[in-house]
């Protein structure tokens, strides 16, 4: 009877010898999850001693060390590749900023009027700016609602990086899927800052002293209230002052990448997504994303329609892209495998 355990035992091994010798033990693996680990850590502590890293120089490094911490022990030839996909990461980001703070000089002109016509002929007239704030917005307090909106502007700063982190972790080839579509999306996004500088309801409503729309005359701007009520600090650096650079512009308001971004990450993961439950409910974020954007004066509704259309491009380009080359090399196996088999003939 001691026989039998004694041969599934060794038949067990023999399965483990032979799954090590086609994958290989990863020595470093623990190391990189404790350097995780502690990664996250710091960056929680920064996180809750300075607030948000908001700043590109800032956000680069960090996650410059994100991405030097999960090619650890990595063989040469992907420590490489990780080189690669970290300048592709930065070179995207400095781009997009560099894009962005030139697009409010090149002479186009300032659309002010126009698009607030639009939301007007979408709302039989108002303006959902206006409406939200008259029914919502107390000067002399924070109410939930301020907390939670705040909460969700604020979010934009940190669930596309954190995705693509965990992305870049996790699965390369999905990560560079992820990767492909936001910079079509940036691309998209810039050509329209520049063809069309929009001043945001704020602006338009005075907030710079400059542009006076009579009908939003009464709009505030009270987007970081409910983060500050919660003794939470949003975190500029002043690198870019210090290196004199303008990456700035308060006139990119078409299309709104608050609410495209948002968008975007839920359709990205949706397909992950097996509740049908859960695939509705992942779509409160944008649609709460929208409303406080709206309610704090930092978009117009048409803003973040123009904002999610963005992405549904982005999407859908590369989703043709992507099948095309499956069907390509679905043709090309094909091919091969009727070739081999009319070599050697069938077995």
């Amino acid at each position: 009877m001691s026989a039998v355990p004694t041969v599934v035992g060794s038949a067990a091994l023999t399965g483990r010898a032979r799954l090590s010798a086609v994958v290989r033990p990863d020595p470093w693996r623990v190391p990189r999850i404790a350097l995780l680990v502690g990664y996250a850590v710091l960056y929680l502590a920064w996180f809750t001693a300075k607030g948000i890293v908001i700043d590109r120089v800032s956000v680069l490094l960090s996650v410059l060390i994100l991405f030097v911490i999960a090619n650890v022990g990595r063989p040469i030839n992907q420590v490489g590749r990780g080189v690669l996909d970290f300048a592709f990461y930065a070179s995207m980001w400095i781009a997009y900023d560099e894009s962005r703070g030139i697009a409010d000089r090149l002479g186009f002109p300032l659309q002010v009027e126009s698009v607030i016509n639009m939301d007007k002929f979408l709302f039989f007239g108002g303006v959902p700016n206006v409406w939200m704030q008259e029914r919502f917005y107390e000067p002399g307090s924070v109410r939930w609602y301020d907390v939670a909106g705040s909460l969700v502007y604020f979010s934009h700063f940190i669930v596309p990086p954190a995705v693509m982190g965990i992305l870049y972790l996790a699965n390369r080839r999905e990560w560079l899927r992820f990767v492909k579509r936001f910079a079509t999306t940036m691309f998209i996004a810039c050509t329209m800052f520049i063809v069309l500088p929009t001043a945001p309801p704020w602006m338009a409503a005075g907030g710079d002293r400059e542009i006076i729309l009579n009908e939003l005359s009464p709009l505030r701007r009270p987007t970081a209230r409910g983060w500050s009520h919660l003794g939470l600090k949003s975190f500029v650096s002043a690198w870019d002052a210090v290196k004199g650079r303008d990456w700035a512009n308060k006139v990119a308001a078409l299309p709104s990448l608050h609410a495209g971004y948002a968008l975007f990450v839920v359709a990205f993961l949706l397909p992950w997504i097996r509740p049908r439950w859960l695939k509705v409910l992942v779509f409160a974020w944008p649609l709460m994303m929208t409303a406080a954007l709206v309610y704090f004066g930092e978009h117009y509704v048409v803003d973040a329609l123009a904002g999610w259309a963005v992405v549904g491009i982005s999407f859908f380009v590369w989703n043709r892209i992507e099948q095309r080359q499956r069907n390509r090399r679905l043709t090309t196996t094909r091919g091969a495998l009727a070739a081999s088999h009319t070599t050697t003939g069938p077995r």
